[in-house]
């Protein structure tokens, strides 16, 4: 698949507005504030089903009540995404192949990395951020595994409501309890599979970038390996007076974190700004050949902001590894260092 144009119309900073698109490298600029990650985020709901930054409702311009994407792909229909929050349903509409649904099929979903400045902050930043970043590269590569979590999600959210009634037992939540432990379950097992297959090129891929011999990896904080299920239905019998005091459930994978070790050391301890950015680096290159394999397809790549954060060497690295791509960058700055950059001006 290839990019050829997008036209976005009451999406956030942008009225109505065309652009025609390199086939390899387009970089967009403009100053801040000016709509560079709207352009991508317009991508990613295209091409992927949802925005990396906020609801269907957040993405309207001021005042207005639709927002309309339509994207044209070299030798394909055009897809087209439409919003109207004066619509019953209050939900986004996908035109993919002249069939009209409310989510993107899984078929038509395609492979996308997305790099931006928070993930140069993933491995010291929140838990959240780094169950969102393996959820995401999951989701790239197993189909199903969105509808999952939010099946988890759901029934997280009726027990954590029936635990802030004043009177509940641990009969009433038992059914959720129950829906948590099998779809929670099946959540550690893919976040334990995919960290398995990252581990497997992610000291090799590092030492690519940074020339070292130092070795990384990622683990899981909770090990589970038989009965996962039994021991979150356990794990949550065993805190529900706990967790009725608090007002929320406690225990569960949306509480889980990912773990680094440089050198068999707990990474923010121990490596430099310089050593985490090249780590990270490596998980993203790691995300591009996974999905590639999973899917057959050469994903489409959004740099967010992020090329300037990058020191020369780490550019050249991630024009290198991204030569065979699509890539869209956004900057303040024209200048990439990447030869045949078309530049797309917002000033």
């Amino acid at each position: 698949m290839e990019v050829s144009g997008l036209r976005v119309q009451h999406t956030r900073s942008h009225s109505d507005a065309k652009f025609t698109f390199s086939s390899r490298v387009s970089v967009i600029t403009g100053k801040n504030g000016s709509g560079k990650t709207t352009l991508l985020e317009a991508l990613h709901i295209a091409l992927r089903g949802s925005s990396f930054r906020g609801t269907d409702s957040e993405i309207l311009t001021r005042d207005e009540s639709w927002w309309r994407i339509d994207v044209a792909l070299a030798d394909n229909e055009p897809r087209i995404v439409k919003f109207d929050s004066a619509k019953q349903s209050g939900r986004k509409q996908f035109e993919v192949d002249t069939k009209i649904s409310y989510r993107l099929p899984a078929a038509k979903k395609y492979p996308i990395i997305l790099f931006e400045p928070d993930d140069l902050r993933l491995l010291n930043g929140s838990p959240a951020r780094r169950r969102q970043f393996v959820d995401t590269f999951i989701a790239q590569i197993n189909p199903q595994y969105p509808a999952t979590v939010r099946k988890y999600d759901r029934a997280l959210k009726q027990r954590n409501a029936l635990l802030k009634q004043q009177y509940v037992s641990r009969d009433n939540v038992f059914v959720w309890d129950m829906a948590i432990a099998e779809y929670g379950a099946e959540i550690i097992r893919e976040r334990t599979q995919v960290l398995e297959r990252i581990n497997q090129s992610l000291t090799d891929t590092y030492q690519s970038i940074a020339g070292t011999d130092d070795t990384v990896s990622l683990h899981y904080s909770h090990t589970m390996i038989d009965g996962i299920e039994q021991k979150i239905v356990n794990e949550l019998h065993q805190n529900f007076e706990r967790d009725q005091l608090l007002g929320f459930t406690s225990t569960g994978p949306h509480r889980h974190d990912i773990i680094s070790e440089f050198n068999g050391s707990p990474a923010m301890a121990v490596a430099s700004r310089g050593e985490i950015r090249s780590v990270i680096l490596a998980l993203k290159f790691i995300e591009v050949d996974v999905a590639e394999a999973a899917t057959g397809l050469s994903p489409i790549v959004l740099l967010d902001d992020v090329f300037a954060e990058l020191d020369e060497t780490r550019q050249q690295r991630l024009a290198e590894k991204c030569r065979g791509n699509q890539m869209f960058i956004t900057s303040t700055s024209a200048y990439t260092g990447i030869d045949s950059a078309a530049v797309i001006s917002l000033d």
